[in-house]
């Protein structure tokens, strides 16, 4: 080998090559198998986690995916099919209903609260928002990766209630005793 190098010449950067030593063909790269990317947005998955961090989406496993949502689906059309057929089948007008029912009429409430119909409707949405804040703590976390995903959707939920109540406020206008 040393008589190799000193009659080559070479770069910094090449090693020495001798003339004699057959070129090896090019081998064409392997494919590598792609990560999981979320079905809703696209973006990769993090490694171990159940959720997708961008768009919240539930993570599916490649081998009961298939047969899991084929089940899912058959399950809900009997369901919906037999709920219809039900329903179907009672007498709406033969229900007597209770007579504290009428409190929750949409009119009703607002008279009670003293809103506008705009200022209301955001104040529900508001409530709503505020209801699904906390559901989202319902949900269970197994790596610190997807705890962080329930707290950034927690903050969400909280950020559009804290914007429906504004807009609550905003839309309720000067009332008649203020001026």
């Amino acid at each position: 080998m040393s008589e190799v190098v000193q009659e080559t010449q070479q770069d910094f950067w090449r090693p020495p090559v001798a003339a004699s030593v057959p070129e090896v063909p090019s081998v064409e790269p392997v494919a590598a198998k792609p990560a999981d990317a979320c079905s809703r947005c696209g973006t990769e998955f993090m490694i171990g986690s159940r959720f997708c961090h961008t768009c919240g989406q539930r993570r599916l496993e490649e081998n009961a995916s298939a047969a899991n949502s084929d089940a899912v689906t058959r399950f809900w059309t009997r369901q919906t099919a037999w709920v219809k057929s039900v329903a179907g089948k009672i007498s709406w007008s033969k229900i007597a209903l209770p007579s504290w029912l009428h409190y929750l009429q949409f009119h009703e409430i607002k008279e009670w609260i003293g809103l506008p119909t705009a200022s209301l409707i955001a104040f529900l949405v508001g409530v709503g928002c505020v209801i699904a804040a906390l559901g989202v703590g319902f949900m269970t976390a197994r790596t610190f990766v997807d705890w962080q995903a329930i707290q950034f959707y927690r903050a969400e939920w909280l950020i559009a209630a804290t914007a429906a109540f504004v807009a609550g406020i905003l839309l309720k206008g000067s009332s008649k005793n203020e001026e």
